[in-house]
């Protein structure tokens, strides 16, 4: 039996909770749990949040280990940030489809195809694509960025098409697109959501960016994991329809247990295809085991590891505006290098 799988007999009749408590203190570890993970993830993480979020929160700790309870390429961000940490993902199977659309070979060649283009990047992908990019970006600052971007200035934007086509419409800019989607803000129904809307009239809809156009255009909120939370807090209706993956519903409910939160249906007009099966296989038995085996670890090569820091250093810098993109330097194909 395979004991990282959480099958093995020598798991049986641990008190899980017990034993990660254990081995935090033990460890000096830090453990972190996105949004998308399941509840006893979230209750037990010492922060919860959005990707980049919590691997800055990690970086200013003392911890020795980060445990990341997340997906691949937020693991990969917080050794990027905390190269002297040990960081750990329960289950490095755990990517993401929008990494998977982003082959780094392929994303070099297009961008030698387009020799005038800067590369916007969402921080969905991984550290060989952030080493080749200009400038990272989150779905809550690519619109505070791209602000500071000359309009005439050509611009790629990767990997999410959805995320580059609305800000493209909201800001009338024409960034080039690279074809990637999200499979689980891919799955929302518009058809499933306007009969949801219909049983529920005066229950808005927040929508994450990452969801195609049929699906924002009925939002009443656009906006990041984080942002959504707000506005299920700040928001004057008892309801909200909650288009992004639904265990974000769990820290809604934490925060404003008064209020009612529906998750937006599938094609089959129910959400079970729109949990992230990335994040699903993240569970408390290889949590248990990443933190007692150190294992398994994210190791990055510190040329690779300070290419891709740039870029993210670029987009921290302006996502806080003290500076604007002419007071990084030239920015152009092969900064990173």
């Amino acid at each position: 039996m395979d004991a990282r799988n959480g099958i093995g007999g020598s798991l049986t009749g641990l008190d899980l909770r017990a034993e990660i408590d254990r081995l935090r203190k033990e460890r000096n570890a830090v453990i972190l749990a996105h949004y998308y993970q399941k509840p006893e993830l979230q209750d037990l993480a010492d922060f919860v949040g959005d990707s980049l979020d919590l691997s800055r929160k990690a970086a200013e700790t003392d911890a020795d280990v980060i445990a990341f309870c997340g997906v691949r390429f937020m693991a990969e961000t917080a050794k990027i940030l905390s190269p002297e940490k040990i960081v750990v993902l329960p289950d490095m199977n755990a990517g993401c489809s929008l990494e998977d659309s982003c082959p780094p070979d392929q994303f070099a060649a297009f961008r030698a195809q387009h020799p005038d283009h800067i590369a916007l990047t969402y921080i969905n992908c991984s550290v060989e694509v952030k080493a080749l990019s200009d400038i990272i970006v989150t779905s809550s600052s690519a619109e505070k960025i791209l602000s500071q971007i000359p309009k005439d200035q050509p611009i790629i934007f990767g990997p999410d098409k959805h995320l580059g086509g609305y800000i493209n419409r909201k800001m009338d800019r024409d960034m080039l697109l690279w074809p990637g989607v999200c499979i689980v803000h891919e799955a929302f129904s518009e058809t499933e959501l306007l009969k949801l809307k219909a049983q529920h009239p005066d229950a808005p809809v927040a929508a994450h960016p990452e969801c195609p156009p049929h699906v924002i255009d009925h939002a009443d909120y656009v906006g990041s994991t984080s942002g959504i939370l707000a506005y299920a807090q700040s928001m004057d209706a008892d309801t909200l329809i909650v288009a992004t993956e639904p265990h974000i519903i769990h820290q809604m409910e934490k925060a404003v247990p008064h209020k009612t939160f529906i998750g937006a249906p599938g094609a089959d007009g129910n959400c079970n295809c729109n949990i992230c099966p990335y994040m699903a296989l993240n569970t408390m038995e290889k949590l248990y085991l990443a933190l007692r085996d150190l294992e398994p670890r994210i190791e990055i090569e510190e040329g690779m590891r300070l290419k891709a820091r740039k870029s993210l250093d670029r987009m921290l810098a302006m996502a806080s505006a003290t500076v604007g993109m002419g007071d990084l330097g030239p920015v152009k194909i092969g900064s990173a290098d």
